[in-house]
């Protein structure tokens, strides 16, 4: 059994004395994990950096071994973007959401596309806005999307303003009532509309509720990656410092 695919190097373990295993995500074959032998050198140091673009050949006995892999250094992303504190958090949290979500060997082509475009673009401007999107897609493609088409509860497409933290649906303003402070936030930003990056946190704050209280519990035990806390610090803090 055999292929090759590019891929994006979403992380990377110790095996052995000197091999590592890594997960790749590539269009075709999803979240594929794989040996690399030598994977702990230094020639090797320099291309197994997570967020890294990977031309992989993947070979094993079996279509259910574990395999391995041969890979070639695409684009590096790491580099690039190590003195931007907010991109760097940026590429972590991608790279680990996808890790922590993704079934193995279960295509996404549409989520990869999706991938590659907010990762070629960290560092750009609103590109908050961007990955706010993203966590978007992942929801929905993981089953848990959010439908801010209508209020669920008038069916108004006006003055939407809150999310049901339980459907994940729209709900107007006027709807809302007395129930408003136990809904989510929507920002317009979410619906494609104008935002700061205070609009980007309050609409990072619905999609976090959906990850943590519906996605990560139907995965098992264990919690959000740290990574992606790290994100909304680093957001909040460029935040700050835009309003001071």
């Amino acid at each position: 059994m055999d292929w090759r695919a590019d891929g994006i190097l979403l992380a990377v373990r110790r095996h052995g004395e000197a091999a590592a295993i890594i997960e790749l995500f590539t269009r075709e074959h999803g979240r594929h994990l794989g040996v690399v032998r030598g994977g702990q050198s230094r020639k090797m140091a320099p291309v197994l950096q997570v967020g890294a673009q990977l031309d992989a050949t993947w070979r094993a006995r079996l279509s259910d071994h574990i395999g391995a892999y041969i890979v070639e250094l695409k684009q590096g992303r790491a580099a690039d973007v190590m003195r931007d504190r907010v991109a760097l958090a940026g590429l972590s949290a991608v790279c680990a959401l996808l890790s922590f979500t993704l079934p193995e060997r279960a295509a996404y082509p549409r989520l990869y596309a999706r991938s590659l475009a907010v990762l070629d673009g960290l560092g750009a401007d609103r590109w908050a806005v961007a990955y706010l999107g993203w966590e978007m897609a992942l929801l929905d493609e993981m089953g848990f999307g959010l439908d801010l088409s209508a209020c669920a509860v008038t069916g108004a497409t006006e003055d939407l303003a809150y999310i049901s933290p339980r459907t994940g649906r729209a709900v107007s303003r006027g709807a809302a009532g007395d129930w408003a402070d136990r809904l989510l936030p929507l920002p317009p930003v979410m619906q494609g509309g104008p935002g700061d990056l205070r609009d980007v946190l309050a609409g990072l704050e619905a999609t976090g509720h959906f990850l943590t209280d519906h996605l990560a519990p139907s995965l098992g035990t264990k919690p959000l990656p740290v990574a992606r806390q790290r994100l909304l610090d680093a957001l909040a803090r460029r935040a700050d410092q835009e309003s001071g």
